[in-house]
């Protein structure tokens, strides 16, 4: 449940400009989370989210560091737990998932920071991932299908 909360925070927080705890708590209860305001204090800090300046010239919550192993894990977590299947298009990667999950599982994807992906877009249950070549689509089938295999 953690994982999903945090992939869903990750979500929300890259979706809108979210400046408060308080405001990323009433979001999390409107996507059916049961959160305190101290669990959400506490996901802030396991995440290391910080505030930057929005476009607006407020504040707002974004991940800006680079994820620690442990966090590693859990974007692998939530990449395995939505995953469904992949194919590929020249150099795009298409990545089917369980209904709801792919913009956290492209949210994992993009925090994975695999040098071969240029960017992911996500729908309901379908992200399609940029990738620089051909030959470096394959290279990341290979590495999401070992992660798949533990």
């Amino acid at each position: 449940m953690k994982t999903e909360r945090h992939s869903k925070i990750v979500e929300l927080i890259s979706r809108y400009d979210i400046e408060t705890q308080e405001e990323l708590a009433q979001y999390l209860r409107d996507a059916g989370y049961k959160v305190t305001q101290a669990t959400v204090s506490r996901d802030i800090r396991e995440l290391r989210l910080s505030k930057i300046p929005s476009m607006d010239g407020r504040q707002k919550y974004a991940v800006i560091q680079k994820p620690e192993s442990s966090l590693n894990e859990k974007y692998i977590r939530v990449f395995r737990e939505g995953f469904m299947s992949m194919d590929m298009a020249m150099n795009i990667l298409v990545v089917k998932t369980v209904p709801g999950m792919a913009m956290a599982v492209a949210a994992a994807l993009d925090a994975m920071e695999f040098q071969e992906i240029v960017g992911c877009i996500a729908g309901d249950d379908v992200i399609m991932c940029a990738v620089r070549s051909v030959d470096d689509t394959i290279v990341v089938m290979q590495k999401l299908n070992r992660l798949l295999e533990g």
